[in-house]
Formats: C-alpha cells, sequence, structure tokens
C-alpha cells in the first residue's frame, strides 16, 4: 500500500472521523490491487478497477413507444400514409417528406421521422393521415436520452451491484475489470472461547458480513488470552489474508493483548470510537504483510455495530446509510455527551420503539440508554434497525432509522 494515515494512537475519536480513515485505507490498498475481468453474471458485488463510459449510444436508434404512425412532427396533416409497416426487427427505410408509416412499439424510426400518432387518435380516410397536432418527441424513445456515446457512468472504485449489469448490457458490454475480492481470515480471541465455555457468537456473524460485501471470509479459529500467542496468530494470518479480523481483547484490560499484539507487528491507525455500543475497535496497517487488521470488540451486537459501522467502509467503499423517517415510540436519554450513539429500534406502521426499553419486548432501561448491557443481548438483534444520535430524543419525536439491511450490503 501507498501513501499515509495521520492517526492518534489510542485517542477517542468521532465516528466520522473513523469512517473518513477507513475510506482513505481502502483507497490507498485498491491502488495495488491485483485486477481480473469478469463476466456480467459474475460481477454483481465486486468492485471496479477502472471508470466505465458509454461506448456507444443508448438507444443506437430512436425508436417508437406505441404502436401507431411515424412521421416528421415540424411538417403538418394530412400525410400520405405509405404501403408498408416498419417492425423492431426490420430497417425503417427512408421516408420522404410529407408522408408516414405505420410503426410497432418498440420499431427503429425511420432517420427523417421525429413522432409517433398512437394508431387510436389517427384517422386514415383514402391513405391520407390526419390527427391531434404533436411536439417531436411524442411517443418516441430518442437516440442517445437514455445515454450519450462517451459519458462517464460508473467510477473506479464503485461497488457494483445486480441492478447494474442492466445498464452494461445495454451498453454491449460482456465483461469488467475489477479488483480481486479481499480474503479475510477471522481469529476469536479469548480463553473462555478457546477453551469451549463460551460459544463464538461473533465470527458466523462477521464471516456474514464479510461475503456479504463481496468478499471472502474464512474462520480461522480461536487464541487463548496469551499475550505471545495472540501476537504469534495474528502474524501468521496476516502472511495468509489480505485482512485479519479479530474478536475480543480490544480493550484496556490486563487479558485484552489484541492491540498491544498490533502495535507490535505494525501501526495502530485509531483504537477506540466516540460510538456506544461498539467503542473499543481498532485498525491497523500491518506494511511488513501488506495486510490489514481490524480488531473487533467481544461483545456480539457492540461487535456488530461498530464493525458495520466503521469498517463497512473499507470493504464496500460506501458510507452513505439512507434512511427511513419514523416516529420514536419513546423518549430515550444517554448518559454521556459527546458519542454517537446507536440506539436499536423495531418498526411498526412508521413507529420506532427502541428495542431494550422497558416497554419493548426486551426490557433493558426506563429512560436513560445503556449501551453495555444491549451490546451483550443477542435479543437486541431482531431490531430492524437503528438510529443513530448524539442527543436525547423525546417522545414522538421524528428520527432516521438505518434499516440493517442497508448496513448488511
Amino acid at each position: 500500500m501507498t501513501g499515509e494515515i495521520s492517526h492518534d494512537g489510542d485517542d477517542l475519536i468521532d465516528l466520522d472521523d473513523a469512517v473518513d480513515r477507513m475510506r482513505t485505507l481502502r483507497s490507498m490498498w485498491l491502488a495495488d490491487r491485483s485486477t481480473e475481468r469478469v463476466s456480467l453474471e459474475r460481477s454483481a458485488g465486486r468492485v471496479l478497477a477502472e471508470p466505465i463510459r458509454a461506448p456507444v449510444d443508448v438507444p443506437a436508434r430512436s425508436h417508437a413507444t406505441m404502436d401507431g404512425f411515424a412521421f416528421d412532427a415540424t411538417d403538418e396533416y394530412p400525410f400520405e400514409v405509405v404501403d408498408r409497416s416498419v417492425f423492431p426487427e426490420d430497417d425503417p427505410g427512408a421516408l420522404a417528406d410529407g408522408t408516414a408509416v405505420r410503426i410497432a412499439t418498440g420499431s427503429p424510426l425511420p432517420p427523417a421521422a421525429n413522432a409517433v400518432l398512437k394508431r387510436e387518435e389517427a384517422a386514415v380516410d383514402d391513405g391520407r393521415l390526419t390527427g391531434p397536432t404533436l411536439e417531436p418527441g411524442t411517443y418516441v424513445y430518442e437516440r442517445g436520452s437514455n445515454v450519450a456515446e462517451g459519458e462517464q457512468l460508473f467510477d473506479a472504485g464503485e461497488r457494483l451491484g445486480a441492478k447494474d449489469t442492466l445498464l452494461l448490457g445495454d451498453l454491449e458490454i460482456d465483461e469488467v475489470t475489477v479488483f480481486e475480492p479481499l480474503s479475510v481470515g477471522l481469529l476469536a480471541t479469548g480463553t473462555e472461547i478457546h477453551e469451549g465455555r463460551h460459544r463464538d457468537l461473533d465470527s458466523p456473524m462477521l464471516a456474514g458480513l464479510v461475503r456479504s460485501w463481496g468478499h471472502e471470509a474464512t474462520y480461522e479459529g480461536s487464541v487463548p488470552d496469551e499475550n505471545d500467542l495472540v501476537a504469534s496468530r495474528i502474524d501468521e494470518l496476516a502472511s495468509e489474508h489480505d485482512v485479519v479480523l479479530t474478536t475480543g481483547g480490544t480493550s484496556v484490560g490486563k487479558k485484552d493483548y489484541v492491540v498491544r499484539s498490533l502495535d507490535a507487528l505494525g501501526d495502530v491507525l485509531f483504537h477506540r470510537v466516540r460510538l456506544r455500543p461498539g467503542k473499543p475497535i481498532a485498525v491497523a496497517r500491518l506494511p511488513d504483510y501488506d495486510a490489514v487488521a481490524i480488531a473487533i470488540p467481544g461483545k456480539p451486537v457492540g461487535a456488530h455495530l461498530v464493525t458495520a459501522l466503521v469498517a463497512r467502509p473499507f470493504f464496500t467503499g460506501d458510507d452513505a446509510l439512507p434512511t427511513i423517517s419514523a416516529r420514536m415510540a419513546r423518549a430515550v436519554d444517554i448518559a454521556t455527551p459527546g458519542f454517537t450513539y446507536a440506539i436499536p429500534v423495531t418498526l411498526e406502521d412508521g413507529v420506532a420503539m427502541p428495542l431494550g426499553h422497558v416497554d419493548s419486548a426486551l426490557a433493558v432501561y426506563d429512560e436513560t440508554f445503556d449501551p453495555s448491557v444491549l451490546s451483550s443481548s443477542t435479543r437486541a438483534s431482531r431490531a430492524d434497525g437503528i438510529v443513530l444520535t448524539e442527543d436525547a430524543i423525546r417522545a414522538d419525536e421524528r428520527v432516521a432509522v438505518v434499516p440493517h439491511t442497508v448496513l448488511e450490503r
């Protein structure tokens, strides 16, 4: 990777700052990624390695959008109807001044024609056509009106979706150049997980996120809370994968060795984000391995939220979070100003119920949002989305809900 990212070691940074750093890291990473050509049917979820300009006009020829008669609308009625019809598979041929031709929906217009009179509005008497006055372009899908030749439609670094194959196919593009997907190694830390006393809830969830973002995820097992073992396992996985994604051990406790290991193996870009739940995330460059490490806190719901909100832009290039407007069913207070709070909510008939509130299906808090307990409560994963806020929210206040479907694509 080339370029530089400034960092503040273990200083607490804002969520927006963390997202900006992840996007910068992504740009640096893509500069050195290998590329490949893939067919359109294999392009969804892949990241373009080069911009795409339209090689042709779309449509290549103007064509009719109604059954009727084609003619030059700058001329005047009546028009002499020529003794032929134009169908989608035809060459429309030439059209003389003052004449009209029968035409079917989807058929190419003769070069001289610029409008179509609907069949039901047309009157033909003794081979002469009359009807209402039309403007040029009426019922015509005009050449180049969809896409003009040379127009740039896709940027390098853009992640393609299934719908993008529609436009690419219409441009007569059969293959695209994309970056190779990232290889991501998942490592769970924690003696209680390694010894089988606690189930590893985070790794399957993180694997699903990584795959939904178009990359390859491999579960690489677990490691106990022993400093040398944590460091050596991250070292091994950084040699095998583009990204090492760890869970647990990201705080500042006696047995939290992950961030110390990352600091020894590379450059920690940041550690801890002003986000609740999910604060103790760490991200590091490991230049000796040409790899990136992302250390996720171990509480399951917090792990999901911080990965989806902070790490997602690195994997997808997209930090946009489309929202749904809703009315907050209950007031929610916050304990500490200066943080972004991710409040899980369920949605019903335009009303957002904070999941975790004592009046919801998961009773965790009464008035003040409790991110610590919610971060561990797997029932909170049943939320339909989250509300991001830095302030207390009043009952009946309009809020912007980020659906979970947005975070997982």
